[in-house]
């Protein structure tokens, strides 16, 4: 996991980012023990009260769960979870994004749908 300082994305959502993205790739399992936020606040050296909001952000979405006196877990359906917030927002966005830059560009909905589909299948 790394942390871009010159990023627009406030530090604490790049760590709930990157947790989301190990979970997804399978470096922290599904109900397995998940970074502590000393550990990430060494690793990455930043704040330990920046850790725990990135680590908090993901507990309120039901991705962690703290267990009083014990390591944070993952949740058992944390993929599932992750999968369809980042449908939901992530790709909406580029989709806007990309419809939005089609038609500044004039580009028929076929002729965006055909670039999608070339694209994909590369």
């Amino acid at each position: 996991m790394r942390i871009d300082e010159n990023s627009m994305v406030p530090i604490y959502v790049q760590i709930a980012d990157g947790i989301e993205d190990d979970i997804l790739t399978g470096r922290i399992e599904e109900g397995g023990a998940c970074y502590s936020q000393v550990t990430l606040a060494k690793e990455l050296r930043v704040n330990p009260a920046t850790a725990a909001k990135g680590i908090n952000l993901l507990v309120n979405r039901g991705i962690l769960i703290k267990h009083r006196g014990q390591a944070m877990t993952v949740s058992e359906n944390a993929i599932e979870m992750i999968t369809k917030r980042k449908r939901h927002e992530e790709i909406d966005m580029v989709v806007d994004n990309l419809i939005k830059l089609g038609k500044k560009l004039s580009l028929s909905k076929d002729e965006l749908i055909e670039i999608i589909t070339r694209k994909y299948e590369d």
